[in-house]
């Protein structure tokens, strides 16, 4: 038997949360389990990061000694990081059967881990005990018993998380309730119970935490599969039913489809439960933290996820613009800026005034009471939505649009006397694209020519030759985004073409969008306006 590292001296965090009631994160142990996120230490310490500034009570690091970089994680996060909300959680089994937990190296990994926290996973389903652990169930409870009473004698905080608690509740609910009950007498503070399959809905949910918590006593947890597509609801349940721990991943993230989403359940135990369970002013920084946290895995965020999508506040009917306009809390359910997100207003040929003045208003454009000109903006969009082009995916082509209105002509930096793309395939299997633009700028003709890894890449190339050195400002634009759809309506070579592009100018980024017969000329259009709107943004007066 090895030496016990000592215990930390204190469990105490500053600032933390009333321990009444947990929000426990195990993004980076559960949510590395989805399909295409490896995070490596690095990202395990920069997501430990913002998870702890976002006020989570609990983060689980992962399983130390089942891996080297699990160990390496706790070793660093020890030296690198002052936790100012969490604790810091590791990981692991209980003893093995036959083994004595002294005698338990992945026992004692954990202890080594010098977490202050240890969450221990054990059977709770007997079908499981019998064939995965291949031991009985008496031993089982021991296994469970043993560990949880020397971790706490070791001065760890334990909770246990009992694997396919649900599954095996409906099987044998006696010995389910038996772990639960020996879990907590041996001195576990929490007791998860676990839908490892995900196949729970919110009524069983609650009927049997409710049980539960009456026939044992225990403090009781939550943790939610989604692969019902109730994982939120169903944590929402356990709560509704008596559970004061929830176990989450950020955006989701999780083996299969997912766990139960950390930012949505936060935000209803505050929003809608009246439960603090974040510090002061940290619910706030909700939508921030998830895209954050999405950039580490290398995953887009999810424009629809409740709260923190860029799409949970817009609105693109003409009917809730208009009731939007008199009170926008007629179609929405909280004030967005609750969660760190906004209101969006979408411009499509669904649009009416009222969608036009929202959205007039939220661009700082002041449209005052014309009509006239609103009426215009609205029969415009229609148009040329019908002819194939969107307008709520591309912003900066609609703020163009407007201002054009607004002004009574187009805003105009350079005027287009011609331009061509060449595609060259030659005989040893290289490519050659090349496009040249002719265009006037501040009264002086230029033309320009440049070489691309495409002929998009080339005309894109071409434009900034040709324009830098009368707009410097350009120098800072990079096409960050670029997408192409054939519409319906046409067959083959003869379909529309649509090109929306993603422009970024080091502070922000705009949607431009361009329709057209072939995809370069679409992919013109959209470079066109994504040009202009780059020196709108910088305050360059347009030629008149």
């Amino acid at each position: 038997m090895t030496d016990v590292p000592e215990a930390p001296e204190s469990d105490a965090v500053p600032d933390a949360v009333s321990d009444a009631f947990h929000v426990f994160d195990t993004t980076l142990r559960d949510g590395a389990q989805r399909e295409g996120i490896n995070l490596t230490v690095a990202d395990k310490l920069t997501i430990a990061r913002y998870l702890d500034d976002f006020g989570v009570g609990f983060i689980e690091g992962g399983w130390p000694g089942a891996n080297p970089r699990d160990t390496e994680f706790f070793q660093r996060a020890r030296a690198e990081i002052d936790f100012r909300h969490a604790r810091l959680v590791a990981f692991g089994a209980t003893r093995k059967a036959g083994v004595r937990v002294e005698d338990d190296p992945q026992v004692a990994a954990l202890l080594e881990s010098q977490a202050p926290v240890v969450t221990l996973v054990a059977k709770s389903h007997v079908g499981h005990v019998e064939l995965a652990l291949r031991t009985t169930p008496e031993e089982n409870l021991a296994m469970v018993r043993d560990t949880v009473a020397y971790l706490r004698d070791q001065g760890r905080r334990v909770f246990l998380d009992c694997e396919h608690f649900f599954d095996g509740y409906a099987l044998d609910p006696v010995y389910a309730k038996q772990v639960v009950r020996t879990a907590s007498e041996a001195g576990a503070d929490v007791v998860v119970l676990c839908d490892t399959n995900g196949g729970m809905l919110p009524a069983q949910i609650t009927a049997v935490v409710r049980t539960v918590l009456a026939d044992t006593g225990a403090r009781l947890g939550i943790h939610a599969q989604d692969d019902t597509g109730c994982a939120v609801a169903n944590t929402l349940a356990a709560v509704d039913a008596g559970a004061t721990h929830v176990q989450c991943t950020a955006n989701g993230y999780g083996e299969r489809v997912g766990n139960s989403n950390l930012f949505p359940v936060v935000a209803a135990l505050e929003l809608k439960y009246g439960r603090r369970v974040l510090p002061e002013g940290k619910l706030a920084e909700t939508t921030r933290i998830s895209h954050a946290i999405a950039e580490v895995v290398n995953l887009t965020p999810s424009t629809h996820q409740p709260y923190v999508g860029v799409s949970a506040f817009a609105h693109k009917a003409g009917l809730h613009a208009s009731a939007i306009k008199v009170d926008p809390d007629l179609y929405q359910h909280i004030d967005p800026a609750l969660v760190g997100n906004t209101m969006r207003m979408l411009v499509s040929d669904m649009a009416g005034r009222a969608s036009i003045e929202l959205k007039g208003k939220e661009l700082g454009i002041d449209l005052g009471d014309d009509r006239a000109l609103v009426g215009r903006v609205v029969e415009r969009v229609k148009e040329r939505e019908l002819a194939g082009y969107t307008y709520e995916a591309a912003d900066a082509s609609f703020e163009l649009l407007l201002r054009e209105e607004v002004r009574g002509s187009a805003l105009r930096y350079f005027t287009v006397e011609s331009w061509r793309a060449i595609v060259e395939d030659r005989p040893d299997g290289t490519h050659a694209n090349e496009a040249t633009v002719k265009l006037w700028a501040k009264g002086e003709r230029i033309v320009a020519t440049a070489e691309g890894n495409g002929p998009v890449n080339a005309l894109d190339r071409a434009l900034r030759v040709g324009l830098e050195r009368i707009y410097p400002q350009l120098a800072h634009l990079e096409l960050v985004d670029y997408k192409v759809r054939i519409l319906e309506g046409a067959q083959g070579t003869e379909s529309i073409t649509r090109v929306l592009v993603s422009t970024s100018d080091g502070q922000g980024e705009w949607s431009t969008v361009g329709v057209a017969e072939n995809v370069i000329a679409a992919s013109w259009q959209a470079l066109d306006d994504a040009y202009a709107y780059g020196l709108l943004r910088a305050g360059v007066e347009p030629q008149e």
